[in-house]
């Protein structure tokens, strides 16, 4: 059974290993980048400061896949904001991602300051698309640095 570590400075050298192939690495940035960017989260016009978390997506203790999970509770159009998601190519169509969706999920629904979760994705990545799609996320029409946004009302 898959599980998330918190990424620590004792494995975080192993997540920036993992890599998706070659024709997916514009859908995502290096984890390396996104553990560089939780130290400091980021301050957005208009929106205030969003708080970012990563994890390590593990199975039988060898690392599979990196999420990140970011939060602004201040935010008046959605609190949560699904930041990452990647599975090494090596093990990719395994239910690794649905189970690191899932799982962010559960953490946002379990805090009650998170009424409605968003998420982008490239406009042509058709696989983010029907992942997101049949766990609730709606596109808004909107496209936001070149992705499109699709949010989940929890509450």
């Amino acid at each position: 059974m898959p599980e998330i570590r918190p990424v620590t400075k004792e494995n975080w050298k192993e997540l920036i290993k993992l890599k998706v192939s070659d024709d997916q690495k514009h859908f995502v940035a290096s984890n390396l980048y996104s553990i560089a960017e939780a130290q400091f989260g980021d301050d957005i016009p208009g929106e205030g400061h969003w708080d970012m978390f990563p994890y390590g997506i593990y199975d039988e203790g060898k690392p599979v896949g990196f999420l990140m999970v970011s939060y602004n509770y201040d935010f008046a159009r959605f609190q949560g904001f699904i930041l990452r998601l990647m599975v090494d190519e090596s093990v990719q169509g395994k239910g690794y991602g649905k189970f690191g969706m899932n799982w962010m999920l559960e953490k946002y629904r379990a805090d009650e300051r998170v009424q409605v979760v968003g998420i982008s994705y490239e406009p042509d990545n058709d696989v983010a698309r029907k992942l997101y799609a049949s766990l609730g996320f709606q596109e808004t029409g909107e496209i936001v640095d070149g992705e499109a946004l699709a949010l989940l009302k929890l509450r």
